[in-house]
């Protein structure tokens, strides 16, 4: 099986604050799976470090919020950018399924930051993972792997 992966979930210093979170369970798929790197928030031109960002304007992405950085910055094209960056990865080369980093505001699948950079989490998507399950990819965060993946 194919599966496209946030690369920070496997060890890669692609955060936005440089380290990785490498995940045991993600890690163990390589015996078993192809697994393929992607950071949708690089892949959108933004360097790494970079400052924080959060999903302004509303509970995750549903394509009328911002991204903003903690400065006040708008990143909205850059996490669309990546987005899309990361959808053609997926087709090109015929993901089975994508594992993408929790909480991220492009990654998140199920809960993202508020916007406020205050730490409070809402039932929302990131934008990546909004745009790969608008397209048919179907999308689990580290927290979903089945245990017979």
């Amino acid at each position: 099986m194919k599966i496209l992966v946030s690369a920070c979930l496997l060890g890669l210093p692609t955060r936005y604050d440089g380290r990785s979170v490498a995940d045991e369970r993600v890690l163990s798929l390589l015996k078993r799976h192809d697994l393929i790197p992607v950071c949708p928030e690089q892949l959108g031109g933004l360097p790494t470090p970079r400052p924080r960002c959060e999903i302004y304007g509303g509970c995750g992405w549903t394509g009328k919020e911002r991204v903003l950085d903690e400065f006040g910055s708008d990143r909205t094209e850059n996490f669309l950018r990546g987005a899309e960056t990361t959808l053609k990865v997926a087709r090109l080369l015929k993901v089975d399924l994508a594992i993408l980093k929790s909480k991220s505001p492009s990654c998140g699948k199920r809960f993202v930051y508020d916007g406020s950079f205050s730490g409070r989490l809402v039932p929302g998507k990131g934008v990546t993972a909004f745009v790969l399950e608008r397209n048919g990819v179907e999308v689990l965060d580290e927290t979903e792997i089945p245990g017979d993946l």
